[in-house]
């Protein structure tokens, strides 16, 4: 099939050309402005109990905990008492209570002072505000009120935080983020592509395949916003993954490429030959990569499930680039290619060179050397046994963002968090009716441990006992839909005591059925959420990865082999995030605030990319093994020849990859930081350590057996699967060493005999 579409590519390459750019121009037209209808919200699972819960809190009463809060400083020495400064914070209250977009507003002045909206030095005062809506119509309220209410008059200093405001920084301070890691990684990679492909001609040819992958999502990406809710924040994955896949898979077609020019074949067959090998390892490594990716489809929160639709989209794109786009221009260029070569450097024999050694070296000491790494790789993912996870608050962004730094004095110098408490929610219960049961539960509410008030409709409880008599504002907790109770915390809502908090409130007895929402809730429910489907997600990984590389290979043990090791890989990746990221470590160096837990979303989202990419080079690699080994049928020979054949392609586009992950690496927003240098982390492990010294060492151990599999799985793959071995007519005149960064189109050398391992390491 790939050699019949590679002789139409080639013969039609012209027409492939002109449709590829009215393609791109149509793609670019269309999907150039995606970010406008993405979504910054999706990070609830919408059948969760605190999701539930906060919808009837805003569908039957109009309310809900506060998600704009401002913290206002008295200004030249003053109390917030002061008759001038209470003048001017109802003054504030007021105006803020007339936008448009806000639900309700009340502060420390409107409220008649109570000392927990208060500071404890009386200098602070906090005004606290509901904007309605879903998470869009939220930030469009807020883009319009967090400019205008964060300023500085005589008598007021006012800093606009709030769980709203935070996530809106956090998105815009992501896009300058993403705007400058783009500035950066494109440059260095072009740089790096023209030392790696030695020609200037051969290092745009990634750029181009690359340009179409991101374009071509980001249409993908509009169509489906109409459909449904796509995540904003997606757009860093195919920004990323679009540039890294297009490296990863041009430079293999294009390697092969030259070999096969090398080799004596004309350019119309080398582009075919090209196609029909390295075109069917991307095919393969594409639908692994994709596989992976399309896993986070089975979480409920539309962020996760966006990144699956930008990943399998890049993906998908990438592929089609790189086997119907790039032969074409290939078939176009010709010779050409190499031309503006920065250098020409005579390729090593068949048998030589740096991955060659290193092949053969482990071979010889393979239970040493295998047992070693594995010892350093679980030593360094011992860390992750003691992770923790939270969802992301203000402390994602830097110590300069002014919601850090309202949350930051709410933090320090406030009795109580008022912007995170939990909404007890009891719908269809009479108010009047009801009026002693609710003070009853009211109480043993605020019983619980690091809980500092509830209110209600009855009145403020603390301790056990009620404080406060209720008061005109009281009214908001009850509606002929039911009524509903504030439980204000003293503690983090992404902590443990915050978790600990909502399991103690679902475990008090109501008279009533209740629900619990807040951030505290959602944190808890996020977890069961996506914990619980993570056997599913692992499971559909590992069973198509499974059925894939057996397609590929013919092999039980190769598969099986392939996924341990990149589950090692991941854990010493993991590891080293925990240590750096949960405990922070380096966190004065890298310039983020550790808060001793991890997003609950990124190990998730970091798994299935790291797991996709570590398959995309172990079917690299396996894929030139195995088509040594059908040549040869020596298992030593298949594995060092395979390895020196791809270790320098895999290394380069390792390096390349980590090199546009790196540049996310430098955002100012943790979650990002984490993300970018974890992936940047496993890519150069999985393509180093790996591939170099543990795959090597289980081939060498695992000997013929690599290649076993029982009689009724060999007929199925006699049928359905794919063998790399060279057909009479398709194969060349020799077998040349694999085309590296200094190639610039040599001659290539005959190749030599392979040096036989010594006895004693066989």
């Amino acid at each position: 099939m790939l050699r019949r579409l590679a002789y139409l590519v080639v013969k039609r390459r012209r027409l492939v050309l002109v449709g590829t750019a009215v393609f791109f121009v149509a793609a670019g037209g269309i999907g150039g402005g995606v970010a406008e209808h993405l979504s910054s919200g999706g990070f609830n699972d919408p059948a969760a109990p605190s999701s539930v819960a906060n919808k009837i809190l805003e569908d039957t009463f109009g309310a809900g905990q506060p998600n704009l809060l401002m913290v206002v400083t008295a200004k030249g020495g003053r109390k917030v008492d002061a008759p001038q400064i209470a003048a001017a914070g109802n003054e504030l209250t007021a105006a803020l209570a007339a936008e448009q977009g806000i639900d309700g507003a009340a502060s420390y002045w409107s409220l008649g002072s109570p000392p927990p909206l208060r500071s404890t030095d009386g200098s602070q005062a906090l005004v606290l505000a509901t904007i309605g809506g879903d998470e869009d119509a939220v930030r469009e309220v807020v883009e319009k009120i967090s400019p205008e209410y964060s300023k500085s008059s005589d008598l007021l200093d006012v800093k606009v935080g709030g769980f709203s405001e935070v996530f809106r920084q956090v998105g815009t301070q992501i896009e300058s983020d993403l705007a400058k890691a783009e500035s950066v990684a494109l440059p260095l990679t072009l740089i790096l592509l023209v030392l790696v492909f030695g020609s200037v001609v051969a290092a745009s040819l990634p750029l181009a395949v690359g340009a179409i992958s991101v374009v071509g999502t980001f249409l993908v990406l509009r169509v489906l916003s109409e459909m449904t809710t796509v995540s904003i924040f997606a757009l860093n994955l195919t920004t990323a993954m679009g540039l890294g896949l297009a490296i990863d898979y041009a430079l293999f077609v294009v390697s092969r490429y030259r070999e096969e020019l090398r080799n004596g074949r004309t350019t119309e067959e080398a582009v075919v030959r090209s196609v029909e090998t390295a075109g069917r390892t991307v095919v393969f490594s594409a639908f692994t990569v994709a596989v992976s990716l399309a896993a986070l489809l089975v979480f409920p929160l539309a962020f996760l499930r966006s990144f699956a639709y930008a990943g399998i989209a890049v993906v998908a794109v990438a592929a089609l680039g790189a086997v119907v786009f790039l032969p074409a221009l290939l078939a176009a260029l010709g010779p050409r290619i190499d031309k503006w070569s920065m250098w020409r450097r005579q390729p090593k024999e068949v048998g030589t060179g740096m991955w060659h050694s290193i092949a053969m070296a482990v071979m010889r000491r393979p239970v040493i050397i295998g047992a070693s790494v594995i010892i350093v790789l679980l030593l360094l993912g011992a860390p992750f046994l003691g992770i923790k996870f939270a969802l992301p608050d203000d402390r994602v962004l830097p110590p300069t963002a002014s919601s850090r730094q309202a949350h930051d004095a709410l933090r320090l110098n406030f009795a109580s968090n008022e912007a995170q408490g939990l909404s007890v929610v009891a719908p269809g219960v009479d108010a009047t009716a009801r009026k002693d049961d609710i003070t009853r539960y009211a109480i043993q509410l605020s019983k619980a441990k690091n809980v500092a008030r509830v209110d209600t409709v009855t009145g403020f409880f603390a301790g056990g006992a009620q404080v406060l008599p209720p008061i005109p504002l009281s009214a908001r907790f009850a509606s002929e839909g039911g009524t509903w109770f504030s439980v204000v915390p003293t503690t983090e809502a992404m902590s443990a005591d915050g978790e600990r908090v909502v399991k103690d409130v679902r475990a008090i007895a109501a008279p009533f059925p209740v629900k619990v929402g807040g951030l505290s809730a959602m944190l808890v429910d996020a977890k069961k959420s996506l914990f619980g489907r993570m056997p599913l997600a692992a499971g559909l990984i590992a069973l198509v990865t499974l059925t894939v590389l057996f397609l590929m290979t013919g092999s039980v043990l190769v598969p099986i082999k392939a996924i341990v090791l990149n589950l090692l890989s991941l854990t010493a990746t993991f590891g080293a995030m925990v240590w750096i990221f949960q405990e922070g470590h380096l966190s004065r160096w890298l310039d983020f605030t550790a808060t001793g837990a991890i997003d609950t979303t990124t190990p998730i989202l970091m798994f299935c990319v790291a797991f996709g990419l570590s398959m995309d080079y172990e079917v690299f690699l396996l894929s030139r093994i195995k088509e040594e080994h059908d040549l040869t049928g020596d298992n030593v020979r298949s594995v060092a020849i395979g390895l020196e054949h791809t270790g320098r392609i895999v290394t380069a586009a390792a390096g390349l990859l980590a090199v546009v992950f790196l540049a996310f690496a430098t955002s100012q927003v943790s979650f990002i930081k984490l993300f970018g240098l974890g992936l940047a982390m496993a890519v150069v492990m999985d393509a180093t350590i790996i591939r170099g010294l543990l795959v090597p060492s289980f081939m060498r151990l695992a000997g013929e057996a690599n290649w076993w599999a029982p009689p009724f799985l060999r007929r199925v793959y006699g049928r359905v699967g794919f063998s790399h071995a060279d057909s009479p007519e398709s194969a060349p005149p020799f077998v040349a060493s694999e085309v590296t960064a200094a190639d610039g189109g040599a001659t290539a050398p005959k190749p030599r005999r392979e040096r036989p391992l010594r006895a004693a390491g066989r």
